[in-house]
């Protein structure tokens, strides 16, 4: 099906309603895709061929992805699956519900095939984890697809299909589409619903990585809207997203800078890549202004540090607690918040195995939770917050900032030491990610948009960040980009091998 590869998820099921495709044609081109791209690239960990099938020849829901195949995160809730959470602990986990978020993507008549891989609990911006192995950038091969959503972002990148689940906590979105070639929209936060509730829910949010913009206009809008009972939400827009991004953004102003917040250099290409978009920017009549926020680095630091480790703490123990109800058969219970029960655990699922149940970051983090009390956290959120502030005053002369997603083109493989200790695992943190997690902790919208390649022909994508609650205006100037410098034509070395064309 040599057309596969020119067919967005929009195209998909317009196609399918006038009766040009079927579901279970477009399903069994992905399977095949998938079986043939994925020993190269290790993007996905767990698949559900036969249901998959099942469903495409069923009756699919009416919604706006009737038959286009799909790959959930294996951090997503989806009953009957198996969802690890790229840990060796929940090697066999199978939720007993799905997810809000889950739930709404099925209804859109999505077909899902199976599970992408990430790193453990989504922690990191490479996806190695011990349980899965690592994930390739197709690329490069020897590359990083970046985290946590890489194994989403590889899969679609290396023609599987032409969109896939990623969430974003820290830059989990925007992070492997700009390793990838991919546009990656992180929502508000409230934007996409949250349920059932985890600690992380205050930075983390739901939506997809995709190759055109339309498609990820047209996710938010099968995913936006909150819960009753929601502590987050977002204003509801002015008229649905994927009407949105045709409209025109006007002339924008813009302040960009190619240095984190520490004032450190963004790596040449990175550079490069924010320099080039400034002058895309300025040709297509937006103002462009080179400036940035003042912000109290040492303070920013250490709070955001205070609130992953608390989040990821948080999470972990909620997970821990239903999957050891399971095991036991007892009614779930928070008396895993004992560490000491939690280590125990462990322990028993090591001997099983051979292998740590945890990993060592992962270890790590939620000590550090640990070691602070909850006032700690009450100060960090009370520092992110004034920070969060001063953004949104700088930001009263700007309606959008231009940053470097990543300090630096992906890495390879292997040369982020999972190993080592918090602190040192913290400075490489920082220096090579500093410029995504701020949209997180102050809940605005951000994304990456693929408009720079290296002479070596890695993908660097370039970071837009919005005011609150306007996605409208990111998509609807991601669109006028995608129009100005196409990125649809360029596929991976690994997707060309697979008999994909171009458009």
């Amino acid at each position: 099906m040599k057309e596969y590869q020119d067919w967005d998820a929009t195209a998909m099921p317009h196609l399918v309603a006038a009766g040009e495709i079927k579901p279970i044609e477009l399903v069994d081109e992905a399977i095949s895709r998938i079986e043939s791209a994925n020993p190269k690239v290790n993007a996905v960990i767990w698949t559900d061929f036969e249901r998959a099938r099942d469903r495409a020849r069923g009756d699919l829901p009416a919604g706006l992805f009737g038959g286009v195949p799909y790959l959930l995160k294996d951090l997503a809730l989806h009953q009957g699956t198996v969802c690890t959470f790229g840990s060796v602990f929940f090697r066999d986990f199978e939720p007993t519900i799905s997810s809000a978020a889950v739930e709404r993507m099925m209804s859109s008549g999505l077909v899902s095939l199976g599970r992408t891989n990430t790193p453990e609990f989504g922690l990191l911006p490479t996806t190695e984890p011990v349980l899965h192995g690592a994930t390739n950038n197709p690329w490069s091969l020897e590359h990083s697809a970046g985290g946590s959503s890489g194994g989403a972002a590889a899969a679609v990148a290396s023609g599987m299909l032409p969109m896939a689940h990623a969430t974003d906590g820290g830059g989990s979105i925007r992070i492997p589409a700009s390793c990838n070639g991919l546009f990656g929209l992180k929502p508000s936060r409230g934007r996409t619903p949250r349920f059932p509730p985890l600690a992380s829910d205050y930075i983390s949010v739901d939506l997809c990585v995709s190759r055109s913009v339309r498609d990820s206009a047209r996710m938010l809008d099968v995913l936006a809207g909150a819960l009753p009972g929601s502590m987050y939400w977002a204003p509801e827009p002015a008229m649905p997203f994927r009407q949105a991004i045709n409209m025109d953004p006007g002339s924008l102003r813009i302040a960009f800078a190619t240095a984190d917040v520490q004032g450190r250099p963004a790596d040449p290409e990175c550079a490069q890549a924010v320099e080039e978009a400034a002058r895309l920017l300025e040709s297509l009549g937006h103002i462009v202004v080179r400036d940035a926020p003042r912000l109290d680095v040492e303070q920013l630091s250490e709070a955001f540090r205070i609130l992953w480790s608390a989040a990821t703490a948080g999470s972990f123990e909620l997970i821990l607690d239903a999957m050891s109800a399971k095991r036991s058969g007892r009614v779930a219970r928070r008396a895993l918040g004992d560490w000491r029960t939690m280590k125990v655990l462990a322990k028993l699922d090591e001997r099983k195995t051979g292998l740590d149940a945890f990993e060592p970051f992962t270890w790590d983090l939620a000590a550090h939770a640990r070691n602070h009390s909850a006032v700690d956290l009450m100060i960090a959120l009370d520092g992110l917050q004034a920070i969060s502030h001063s953004i949104a005053a700088f930001t009263a002369d700007y309606d959008l900032m231009l940053w470097p997603v990543l300090a630096t083109p992906p890495i390879r493989n292997g040369s982020l030491d999972q190993s080592a200790g918090l602190a040192a695992m913290w400075e490489h943190l920082e220096r090579y990610v500093p410029y995504t997690p701020i949209a997180n902790f102050t809940g605005r919208p951000a994304m990456s948009v693929p408009l720079h390649w290296t002479e070596s022909g890695l993908p660097v994508g370039v970071q837009f960040i919005g005011e609150f609650g306007q996605e409208a205006m990111l998509l609807t100037l991601a669109r006028q980009l995608e129009e100005a410098a196409p990125w649809w034509d360029r596929t991976s070395p690994v997707a060309v091998s697979t008999g994909n064309s171009s458009r």
